[in-house]
């Protein structure tokens, strides 16, 4: 059986991904958790395959409670919840070690391919503006394409989407002197000199559709 942690403090929330997931046989949701605290001590219990944590919970957001269950080792895949179709909680979501993001209204239609996705270890982000990363994970949690940080990609992609750097740093919550910053950064690293190869980077690696 495959095991699955649900953390979200609405009960009716939590009752409806149990339905869901539990039409398929061999998955059980063996704990829920109403706040951040108890998802990392039911986490630690019950050593779930897949954590679906919510991104707005009492005492930790999702994120936090993510970054705890990699302090602890654990070994459970992480999705991270939320109504908020954000840049910015994507990004951190990423950054924390969880494998995927999932905006609430998409759940219907999406949420047993992310959690089938987790349990083959592979990554599910999926959101208008922000569609899917891969990648290893760094030594701070932090997943790398080629070298490029988290936010590095998430600059580039919003690059090759047309975004200007001030609308960058709005989607991302940055001052525009920070964007720039990244911006420089994933060129140097990639050794392109303008807009048009960061683009090209961006299609080749799968960040933005040609």
């Amino acid at each position: 059986m495959k095991r699955i942690l649900i953390a979200d403090d609405h009960e009716a929330v939590r009752s409806g991904l149990r339905a869901v997931l539990e039409q398929r046989a061999d998955w059980e949701v063996v704990a829920e958790a109403t706040d951040g605290g108890k998802a990392v001590a039911a986490a630690i219990q019950s050593q779930p395959h897949v954590a679906i944590l919510d991104f707005s919970m009492p005492r930790m957001t999702g994120v936090e409670v993510a970054r705890r269950m990699r302090d602890y080792r654990l070994q459970t895949e992480i999705l991270i919840f939320t109504v908020h179709n954000s840049g910015l909680i994507a990004q951190q979501a990423f950054e924390a070690g969880a494998r995927a993001f999932l905006v609430k209204s998409d759940a219907n239609k999406l949420l047993l391919a992310a959690v089938e996705s987790l349990l083959m270890h592979r990554p599910f982000f999926c959101m208008n503006s922000i569609v899917e990363y891969d990648g290893e994970p760094g030594p701070h949690g932090e997943r790398h394409h080629h070298g490029l940080t988290a936010r590095e990609q998430l600059v580039v992609k919003l690059v090759a989407e047309g975004y200007s750097n001030k609308g960058i740093s709005a989607i991302l919550d940055l001052s525009v002197k920070t964007t720039e910053a990244h911006r420089a950064a994933a060129m140097r690293k990639l050794e392109v000199n303008s807009t048009a190869g960061l683009v090209r980077y961006a299609v080749r690696s799968g960040l933005v559709e040609a």
